[in-house]
């Protein structure tokens, strides 16, 4: 009798059809958030590690000139030098012209006659084995010229540090998520074993096991939060595929920029909610048939 009621395992358990509908939007909401927590953490650990390696391959030098010699004789002088030295595919003399188009966005033209800028040559360095910053020092000392190398190695440390906080914040927003998926998944088991009492005591008389009574509840509630997850999931793909279309290939803007692949990875988003219900719904219903004994 007992295997023949639990070959029917979901439907043993009288439906609350406006409770689930409350868990399942629930649930979808929260797997939306995790979902899109998740493409944020991606695109800008992409970011991040795209300014990291632009950073990486560039360094900045500023030249002093000697007594009797301009500024642009020094760059163009320093610019030579350092074109020779291994790890460095390009090195070129800043003009005043660029540097004041740099500076306008934020001076405005009012003052950029009257302002006095340092003579700076920019060096593109081999990505496979850069020159280092101490290299270039000694290239430029060795030719007798005063000048200050900037491999931005503060500015990478930043930017990778800041890449690490954003996937440690987003792997947070996630694991909440995920224990406020399962709290809710164990409020509504224990609200529903409440209000069946009367059914479980039935099935407990009939010889069913503490582990097959959970067992329905992991079945009802694991679909449940299968579901909800498939919608929120598919929602956070279709809002992250549209933003993809939208803004191109970079994105919706260079400091989260978006890939097709980013909607694939949120395809597990359903399993993972069911896998939390599944959980939550078995070991709340053992602990409340166990107090039950």
């Amino acid at each position: 009798m007992i295997r023949r009621l639990f070959s029917r395992r979901a439907s043993l358990l009288p439906r609350d059809a406006g409770g689930e509908r409350w868990l399942a939007s629930l649930i979808a909401v929260l797997c939306f958030l995790a979902c899109l927590s998740a493409v944020g953490a991606v695109s800008a650990d992409r970011a991040a590690h795209g300014w990291a390696r632009q950073l990486r391959s560039e360094a900045t030098v500023q030249v002093r000139p000697r007594v009797g010699e301009t500024g642009a004789e020094a760059a163009a002088r320093a610019a030579e030098t350092l074109a020779g030295v291994p790890g460095v595919t390009e090195a070129e003399a800043m003009d005043r012209k660029t540097a004041e188009a740099l500076l306008r966005p934020w001076l405005g033209d009012a003052v950029l006659p009257d302002l006095p800028i340092p003579h700076l040559v920019t060096v593109r360095l081999d990505r496979s084995a850069p020159a280092s910053a101490v290299s270039l020092s000694r290239a430029l000392s060795s030719a007798g010229l005063d000048a200050t190398v900037d491999d931005h190695s503060l500015w990478r440390g930043e930017v990778e540090r800041s890449a690490a906080l954003i996937t440690v914040l987003a792997l947070a927003a996630f694991l909440l998520t995920a224990g406020a998926a399962g709290a809710a998944v164990a409020y509504a088991t224990r609200a529903g074993m409440a209000a069946q009492n009367g059914l479980i005591d039935t099935l407990s008389l009939n010889g069913a096991s503490d582990s097959a009574i959970a067992g329905l509840y992991q079945v009802r509630y694991g679909l449940v939060a299968a579901v909800a997850g498939g919608i929120g999931a598919l929602t956070a793909m279709i809002l992250v595929a549209g933003l993809r279309f939208l803004g191109g290939s970079e994105g919706v803007t260079p400091a989260l920029p978006l890939m097709w692949s980013d909607v694939l990875i949120l395809s597990p988003c359903p399993l993972l909610a069911a896998t939390v219900a599944l959980a939550a719904a078995r070991f709340t219903a053992l602990a409340r048939l166990k107090g039950r004994h």
